[in-house]
């Protein structure tokens, strides 16, 4: 990693700045002396502003905020112009609307002369097929085939796809991580989809994650590896950042062990015991020096960040649920049976 006395004086552009993962990099890049251009929906929103205005390096100038429009080229082209890197935000599930933004962020960076483009894609792009070979392991060269996926791994594929064919023809430098469930502390007031998983997980729910596979990340871990890809002049390609892939269940297990007052369900074992897996998923950015925090510690942060947030922070419909009651799925004699109960979230946590 690059020492932060040589980043001073150095500006970056980070799109969707006020996001989970937006947030970690605007406040490491802050912290290893970069300038950053940083942008939003809404300027005169205080929970897309407020959080990025109070962080350390911001009162000195080196943070200045923009409003855009990723459907907007021009909106764009202020906020990246004369910039070095992009890290182009998670965009909404809408197919057309996902492909035209992210081609207008890369052809503002390459019309701006950015010297390298940091892409944040998803490991929802690395989803193989029902018929993917048992005895193949599934890594950065597996790409998910967006005819048996739902509408949000389709896009997030289509999306990356379009970003490598944009790359290839206008030969920018572009180099793409591919997060998994990113969890830990949140910096701003409302919280993602993947730490709303966890709520859900805390709350008893088991409908939707019984044959779930996932790769916990820490967040920080994730906005380090941008960074890291941004300063690293030998990366290239796609890079798979997780800490691990394991079964749903374990890292249930994990949070039960971790967590006993909360009634954390208990989830079927592995259901492809035959599948291989590997070792080193992330092994490009390990080989780059990035350590990953263990799923134990992630475990930790995500909980006690969501004891902290809890319950301003939860959206409505879920914070409503939080207080009131969780459907519990499972099946007795054959049939799916539902059972309510109520788990108080906030006076929950205990001493953890």
């Amino acid at each position: 990693m690059e020492d932060s006395s040589r980043s001073t004086g150095r500006t970056v552009c980070v799109t969707g700045a006020s996001g989970f993962i937006g947030s970690w990099v605007v406040r490491l890049l802050l912290d290893r002396g970069y300038s950053v251009n940083a942008s939003v929906q809404n300027l005169q929103d205080p929970r897309e502003t407020d959080h990025l205005k109070s962080m350390d390096g911001a009162e000195s100038s080196r943070l200045r905020l923009f409003q855009i429009d990723l459907l907007d080229y021009d909106s764009i082209s202020r906020a990246v112009r004369r910039r070095r890197w992009r890290h182009p935000r998670r965009f909404p599930l809408h197919r057309r609307p996902r492909l035209g933004s992210r081609v207008n962020v890369l052809r503002a960076a390459k019309e701006s002369g950015v010297r390298r483009v940091v892409v944040t894609s998803s490991i929802s792009a690395i989803i193989p097929s029902p018929g993917w070979p048992a005895d193949v392991v599934k890594g950065e060269e597996c790409w998910t085939d967006v005819d048996f996926c739902k509408d949000n791994e389709a896009s997030k594929t289509l999306a990356e796809r379009a970003a490598w064919e944009f790359a290839k023809e206008n030969g920018l430098d572009v180099v793409v991580l591919n997060p998994g469930t990113v969890m830990g502390p949140i910096i701003p007031p409302t919280i993602n989809a993947s730490m709303s998983m966890l709520v859900r997980l805390l709350q008893g729910c088991t409908d939707e994650y019984e044959h779930f596979y996932m790769g916990p990340v820490h967040v920080k871990d994730v906005a380090l590896a941008h960074i890291l890809l941004y300063e690293n002049p030998s990366a290239s390609g796609r890079h798979l950042c997780v800490e691990s892939i394991a079964h749903y269940s374990d890292f249930a297990a994990k949070v039960a062990e971790l967590y006993p007052e909360y009634e954390i369900p208990r989830f079927p074992k592995d259901t492809q015991p035959g599948l291989l897996r590997a070792q080193n998923p992330s092994k490009k950015l390990i080989d780059m020096g990035l350590n990953f925090i263990s799923m134990e510690q992630i475990i930790k942060d995500a909980v006690e960040s969501l004891k902290e947030k809890v319950p301003t922070s939860i959206p409505l419909q879920l914070r409503d649920a939080m207080f009131s009651t969780a459907v519990r799925y499972g099946r007795q004699n054959g049939s799916l049976m539902t059972t309510r109960v109520t788990f108080p979230l906030v006076t929950g946590g205990g001493d953890k």
